[in-house]
C-alpha cells in the first residue's frame, strides 16, 4: 500500500540523468525515488507514494509523451514535470497540453527545478486536504435523513424557513429543529459555514 508521505518520482532511461536529478532532490531534503523506464513507474504505481513525477520527454518504449496519456487514462492527479532535450520544446508544448505542469530544457537551472518541484508538492498537499475534507463532508451528508437532505437543499437555495415549510408541507418550527439537526450533524458553527459544506460537497444541484 502506498505511503501518504510524498515522494519525487524520477523518470529517465539515462543513469547519470537519473541519479543526478536524485541528488539534487535529496540535497534539498526532498525525498525521490528513481525509475529507469516509464514502464518500469507504471508497473509500481500502485504501491508507489503520492507526490509528483519529473520525466524525460524522451525514452525508448513509453516516452514521456506516452506516459502522460497513460496517467490521464489512470486519472493519476500527481503533478507532471518534463524535462527535454535541447530543440524539443514543441515536445513540451504537447506535454503541457497533454497534463504536465511545468517543462524544463537541458541544461535547467537547479533552483528554479526545485522551486517548481516544490510548487508541485504544495499543489498536490492542497488537492489531497481538499479531498480529505470533501470525503468527510461527503459522510455528514450521508447520515443525514431524506427531510434533513430536503431542508438542507432549500438553505441552500436561499429559502428562508417558511418558504421551506410551505414546500416541504411542515410547519416552520418543525424546519428550525431539522435546522438545528443539520447544524448539529454536520458540525457547522454557523449557517454560512454548512452552505459552504453543502456546496462543497456539489448539492447546488438539489436546489434546483
Amino acid at each position: 500500500m502506498a505511503s501518504d508521505k510524498a515522494v519525487v518520482h524520477v523518470i529517465d532511461d539515462d543513469e547519470a540523468s537519473r541519479q543526478s536529478l536524485a541528488f539534487l532532490l535529496q540535497t534539498a531534503n526532498i525525498d525521490v525515488q528513481t525509475h529507469a523506464s516509464a514502464t518500469t513507474f507504471l508497473d509500481r504505481l500502485p504501491a508507489l507514494s503520492a507526490g509528483c513525477v519529473i520525466t524525460d520527454v524522451r525514452m525508448p518504449g513509453l516516452s514521456g509523451i506516452d506516459l502522460l496519456h497513460r496517467l490521464r487514462q489512470l486519472h493519476f492527479a500527481a503533478p507532471v514535470i518534463v524535462i527535454t532535450g535541447h530543440g524539443d520544446v514543441p515536445l513540451a508544448v504537447e506535454a503541457m497540453k497533454i497534463g504536465a505542469v511545468d517543462f524544463f530544457e537541458k541544461p535547467f537551472d537547479d533552483e528554479a527545478l526545485l522551486a517548481s518541484v516544490r510548487s508541485a508538492l504544495q499543489q498536490q498537499a492542497g488537492e489531497k486536504k481538499r479531498d480529505i475534507a470533501r470525503a468527510e463532508i461527503d459522510g455528514r451528508i450521508a447520515a443525514l435523513s431524506r427531510r434533513e437532505r430536503d431542508v438542507l437543499a432549500g438553505l441552500v437555495a436561499g429559502h428562508a424557513n417558511k418558504q421551506i415549510a410551505f414546500d416541504l408541507g411542515i410547519s416552520p418550527r418543525t424546519v428550525e429543529i431539522y435546522r438545528a439537526n443539520l447544524m448539529n450533524k454536520m458540525q457547522a458553527g454557523s449557517l454560512s459555514e454548512l452552505i459552504r459544506m453543502a456546496l462543497v460537497a456539489g448539492m447546488v444541484s438539489l436546489s434546483k
